[in-house]
């Protein structure tokens, strides 16, 4: 009998390798992905190319709305921190931090998983090269599966859900290198934070600057449009 698994599909580089490492382990897919009012809207036509792509036959695409809070770059007009170095990135807490935003994409995660009768729930996050943010820590993982499995009709009778963070310890040129060996398209993808019209990445960004950098150790050249071609951090 096959497996559903549900995975948490923002349209970036670390979604769309854990995607190809769900299909890989036999698992049959249900993306999930956000539009809550984030000013690089364009990563839900990345996300849905990357899903079609790999051949999901379910994808969700949710709207809420967390401009109702605001408080972060990434759904306000506050301004998007640009050309910080990787010092910088690697201290403190940015402005592009959303609120709650994982729990809340877990908590959304959570209700398909049940209605998809599934016991799995993927998603990119990563502790190794990441922006700061609280919600992408393995602590923090640990602490939602348990609360999962205390708040929810499967848990209690016994369906143990597991939430799967496979990118966890990996370097963003590690991820990029196992994403190659599944046959990801990174050309699909998106990880900058303030894309212009067209959908071209800034460059600049913190996310673009560690996507940069990734592609470099990895050997490889960055397949995707940017405004300004500028050297990794």
């Amino acid at each position: 009998m096959t497996r559903t698994a549900v995975v948490l599909l923002s349209g970036g580089l670390d979604s769309a390798t854990v995607l190809a490492i769900a299909r890989s382990q036999g698992f049959e897919i249900a993306a999930l992905s956000f539009r809550y009012g984030q000013r690089h809207g364009a990563e839900i036509s990345a996300a849905q190319s990357i899903a079609k792509r790999a051949g999901v036959s379910r994808h969700v695409i949710a709207d809420i709305d967390l401009r109702v809070f605001g408080a972060s770059a990434l759904t306000s007009d506050l301004a998007v921190p640009k050309g910080r170095s990787a010092s910088e990135i690697a201290h403190g807490i940015p402005i592009t931090y959303v609120p709650a935003r994982n729990t809340i994409f877990l908590s959304y995660a959570l209700a398909l998983a049940e209605v998809s009768r599934s016991s799995d729930i993927f998603l990119g996050v990563n502790a190794v090269d990441y922006s700061g943010y609280p919600d992408c820590r393995p602590e923090y993982i640990q602490a939602f599966e348990r609360m999962a499995n205390l708040a929810t009709k499967a848990g209690v009778e016994g369906q143990h859900l597991t939430i799967h963070a496979p990118l966890m310890q990996l370097t963003k040129g590690e991820i990029i290198a196992r994403g190659l060996t599944l046959g990801v398209d990174y050309a699909l993808t998106l990880s900058c934070y303030d894309p212009d019209a067209s959908g071209a990445a800034c460059g600049e960004c913190d996310a673009c600057r560690l996507r940069l950098k990734g592609f470099a150790d990895a050997g490889v050249p960055d397949p995707i449009r940017y405004r300004e071609r500028v050297g990794a951090t």
